[in-house]
């Protein structure tokens, strides 16, 4: 089998539980590290699917390696190879594919909720039997912008403070949220949380419900991680499903 191309955008996103998954199915991969300059490919043809990691720059920015991607995602598509991203990586595929990136009207940062949409191709990639619309689904937040879903796509995820946490189309799965997180991720991201929230204009006290202090985050992983990475291990098992 071809690798899967693993887009990697920050030293602190790397390919985490989505390469541990990988590993255990015995797929291989192949890490491009865009963060060190490792050149985007033209084409799709030397990989089985690609992944695009999160970042902390927004895909509105003038970086070259944006445009580039994105045009390997519309080469992807058009090839039938399949294509899965990660908040950032979510936003690259909504632009890619004629969507749009916008603020949010919240940050939303830390654990939190997503409910499934009651559509077939939700059914599809969450599990037919396992999830109702009413259900609240873990997830991991980091982001202050969010994506539309682009023509031709459905939403399957939602939840109340960002209304496109998730769409599909054919074999090509986006996310706004994260579910490849692990313990040493959310540890490293948390340092940066000061710098997050200075961004908010007037910080309420307490806290907006969309986020949580590093105590919070650290103190929840130990329960929550687990019903994560369930809905991990089935999203990346329907995604693999695709690949040649």
């Amino acid at each position: 089998m071809k690798p899967v191309a693993i887009f990697r955008h920050t030293a602190v996103e790397g390919a985490a539980y989505f390469a541990t998954f990988l590993e255990a199915h015995s797929i291989p991969f192949r890490l491009i590290s865009v963060d060190r300059d490792d050149p985007v490919p033209l084409s799709a043809d030397a990989f089985s699917g690609l992944c695009f990691m999160g970042g902390p720059m927004s895909v509105n920015d003038p970086l070259p390696w944006i445009a580039e991607e994105c045009a390997l995602i519309r080469d992807a598509v058009a090839k039938d190879i399949p294509v899965i991203g990660h908040c950032l990586g979510g936003q690259l595929m909504s632009k890619a594919l004629g969507g749009s990136v916008m603020r949010n009207p919240v940050k939303e940062i830390g654990w939190g909720f997503a409910r499934a949409e009651d559509n077939e191709i939700a059914r599809h990639w969450l599990g037919k039997d396992s999830r109702r619309s009413s259900d609240e689904i873990t997830v991991f937040q980091w982001h202050g912008e969010t994506f539309s879903v682009p023509p031709g796509a459905t939403r399957i995820l939602t939840n109340d403070y960002c209304a496109n946490q998730a769409f599909a189309l054919g074999p090509h799965l986006a996310m706004q949220c994260h579910v490849e997180m692990t313990p040493e991720m959310i540890n490293r991201w948390c340092k940066s949380w000061p710098e997050e929230v200075a961004g908010l204009r007037v910080l309420p006290n307490p806290l907006p419900s969309s986020i949580q202090t590093p105590e919070q985050m650290q103190n929840e992983t130990a329960t929550r991680l687990f019903a994560m990475r369930q809905l991990a291990d089935q999203l990346y098992s329907a995604w693999i499903a695709g690949l040649r």
